[in-house]
């Protein structure tokens, strides 16, 4: 089983900058992806942005420039810097893991984090 447990998320004015963390505990794998998605009230979830355990990267296009991903993979955490927040960024930000497991992949969602950036 895995566990993911978010942490930095808060109240920012338009223009200011989070970080969010979120560790990872339990049946890792070396090899996997973790990554931010976000769920703005009536909107699906989306992918905000994504990282290999190899360091790859992805973004949606609306946090290119914006936002930064990383990780350490010692410590089983994922980093989003979020700057230059727009009231649009207003969302709970969910911590997401897929490893494959025998080769069965699966997914594990941390419990969300609400940001919530003022005009």
């Amino acid at each position: 089983q895995v566990q993911l447990v978010e942490s930095g998320g808060g109240l920012v004015q338009a223009g200011g900058s989070l970080r969010l963390s979120c560790a990872a505990s339990g049946s890792i794998f070396r090899i996997n992806v973790m990554g931010w998605y976000r769920q703005a009230p009536g909107k699906q979830r989306d992918l905000v942005a994504g990282i290999t355990s190899g360091g790859s990267t992805n973004y949606a296009d609306s946090v290119k420039g914006r936002f930064t991903i990383s990780r350490d993979n010692a410590k089983n955490t994922v980093y989003l810097q979020m700057n230059s927040l727009k009231p649009d960024d207003t969302a709970v930000y969910y911590c997401h893991l897929h490893q494959n497991t025998f080769g069965l992949g699966l997914d594990y969602w941390g419990q969300g984090t609400q940001v919530t950036v003022s005009s």
